[in-house]
């Protein structure tokens, strides 16, 4: 449903995206995470379309955002990073006048607007002046607005930034409620745990370029340390079984417990232990060394990067 292929823009001497690459299925959530001036705007940016890239293709539904922009803006929702009201609107006026900017029929609106409102949780605001509101009420306010065409795909740049606890909380239920109706959301976040909550795909993105792209199982895999076992016969006859293992990069036998670095699934890592189980008499199977997608993260990416 998203595609980048060898995208590359730059401004000015800095090259903000540099060869990126990135393909979201249709009806998945994908979180695109990395540290500040990694390219994550850029990249949504030109989804958007709002910039043209320097080389490389950018497809929505298979449609080109160069060649037919007002196409991709026809499926797309797109709520920046930092946006703007109109604060002198009330909340339902406001709604009103993107509805009919994308010549929504008259007659349709208010049922529309109702139908927003109570999906991000404002139909009591519906009469209060934007100005007025919360920030977390002005996130969900820009998400209804994404919306008021019923677009296909959903680019959605930091949503829960600077909200509460709470507030985050109910703009994830949100996201999840609109991958049931079909949509496909790109999301970017500093907030790691509630990305790994939510999506489907993970796509680790640092200087321009993307760094690891999978499930939250594939990324961890990727910094898993290793998985500790213990046996209490034939340690040694399972250590030359161990290998040869697919998936097994290093296994060390001390006393009656051996450590080995895997890398694979947990279904791979299921095999593995079922594999063992025929071949020894285990008494324990435990990962070692597990890290939070914050570790991850880092680890992929090298350390923190302070840009903006």
């Amino acid at each position: 449903m998203i595609t980048f292929q060898g995208v590359e823009k730059s401004f000015g001497p800095v090259k903000a995206l540099d060869n990126f690459n990135l393909q979201v299925e249709r009806g998945h959530i994908c979180g695109l995470i990395g540290p500040n001036g990694a390219g994550k705007t850029t990249a949504m940016n030109i989804l958007a379309p709002l910039i043209l890239p320097d080389r490389g293709k950018a497809e929505v539904a298979g449609i080109d955002v160069i060649q037919q922009p007002r196409e991709v803006r026809r499926l797309i929702g797109y709520m920046p990073d930092a946006f703007g009201f109109y604060d002198d609107l009330r909340v339902g006026e406001y709604l009103g006048f993107f509805a009919a900017t994308y010549r929504i029929p008259s007659s349709r609106r208010p049922q529309l607007i109702s139908t927003l409102l109570e999906l991000v949780g404002l139909e009591s605001r519906r009469e209060a002046y934007v100005n007025i509101l919360s920030r977390g009420m002005k996130q969900r306010l820009s998400l209804a607005r994404c919306l008021i065409h019923d677009p296909q795909v959903l680019i959605l740049d930091e949503p829960a930034s600077g909200l509460d606890p709470w507030a985050r909380a109910e703009v994830k239920e949100i996201i999840r409620y609109l991958k049931q109706l079909g949509k496909t959301v790109l999301v970017s976040s500093h907030i790691l745990p509630e990305i790994g909550e939510i999506c489907d795909d993970i796509a680790i993105i640092q200087a321009g370029r993307l760094v690891a792209m999978g499930s939250l199982e594939d990324i961890t895999s990727l910094a898993r340390e290793g998985r500790r076992i213990r046996v209490l016969e034939e340690a040694q006859r399972i250590l030359s079984f161990l290998a040869s293992y697919p998936g097994v990069k290093e296994a060390v036998l001390n006393q009656e417990e051996i450590s080995i670095t895997f890398q694979g699934s947990l279904e791979e890592q299921a095999e593995l232990l079922r594999f063992l189980a025929h071949r020894a008499r285990l008494v324990e199977f435990a990962e070692i060394g597990g890290k939070e997608l914050e570790e991850i993260f880092f680890s992929l990416i090298g350390g923190v990067d302070g840009g903006d």
